[in-house]
C-alpha cells in the first residue's frame, strides 16, 4: 500500500441517549482531500450532523472529499438526500465527492436509488483518492 500523503485529524461524535453508538464522525485531510470517515448508523436524526460534517469549520464546502462508509451498517433517504446535495453543490464548486468501503447492505441501497450514477463509489478509500 502507498502512502497517501499528509493526515490530518480531527473528529466528532454524535451520539444519542438512547443509542449511545449511534455515529461516529472523524475527519482527516490526505493531500489536500477531506476525508470523512463514518461508523454507525445514517438516518433522519444524524443528516445535520453529516452534512455538518462534510463542510468546512468556516461553513464552506472543501472542493474534494471522500466519505469512507466503512463503517456504516444503515443508511436512508436521509443520508442520501445529504451525499447528494453534498455532490451538487461540490460540482458547482468545480470540486467531487466520493464515497468509499461501504460494506455490501449500504452499497446496494446506493446502487438501488442511482447514487452511483452520479457520485463515484469505490471499493476502498485509497481507491477513492487516487481515481
Amino acid at each position: 500500500m502507498a502512502s497517501l500523503g499528509a493526515v490530518e485529524e480531527t473528529g466528532t461524535d454524535i451520539r444519542k441517549a438512547d443509542r449511545p453508538d449511534r455515529l461516529t464522525i472523524t475527519h482527516s485531510v490526505v493531500d489536500g482531500i477531506r476525508v470523512v470517515t463514518v461508523d454507525g448508523e445514517i438516518d433522519h436524526d444524524v443528516k445535520d450532523a453529516l452534512g455538518d460534517a462534510l463542510r468546512s469549520g468556516d461553513g464552506a464546502t472543501p472542493p474534494r472529499i471522500v466519505v469512507d462508509l466503512g463503517g456504516v451498517t444503515f443508511l436512508d433517504s436521509s443520508g442520501i438526500n445529504v451525499f447528494v446535495a453534498a455532490h451538487q453543490a461540490l460540482s458547482g464548486a468545480d470540486g467531487w465527492l466520493r464515497l468509499a468501503g461501504a460494506q455490501p447492505s449500504v452499497l446496494r441501497v446506493l446502487q438501488l436509488v442511482g447514487v452511483d450514477d452520479f457520485i463515484s463509489c469505490h471499493p476502498t478509500v485509497e481507491q477513492a483518492l487516487t481515481a
